[in-house]
């Protein structure tokens, strides 16, 4: 058994660690975000509706893959399959909205 702390830390780990208060930041700001897009229910903003949505859904994908995932200290393969399912969810997504808002009325 070693005692030494420097080797579970280090553990093949190949970057150094954000600090707590860098998550602690990085959670605030996704609380704000999510704040913004609860008071979207309470507030009409009109046709921006969805698009600031999905600006804010982005955001929020971005920086929990890459911080707290830890996509951001891994290879880039990683972070391309990350971006491309986002793209491909997106586009899912603005499909299927487009059918309910445009093909669905009688």
């Amino acid at each position: 058994m070693s005692t030494d702390t420097d080797t579970d830390t280090d553990s093949g780990a190949g970057h150094e660690h954000p600090t707590d208060a860098r998550y602690v930041r990085i959670a605030i700001l996704l609380a704000v975000i999510t704040a913004a897009e609860v008071s979207t229910y309470y507030v009409d903003i009109g046709p921006v509706l969805i698009p600031a949505l999905m600006v804010m859904m982005v955001v929020k994908f971005f920086y929990v893959a890459a911080w707290f995932m830890h996509l951001r200290f891994d290879s880039v393969l990683f972070t391309r399959f990350f971006v491309t399912g986002l793209i491909l969810a997106t586009a899912v997504y603005s499909i299927a909205l487009t059918v309910f808002e445009f093909w669905s009325k009688g």
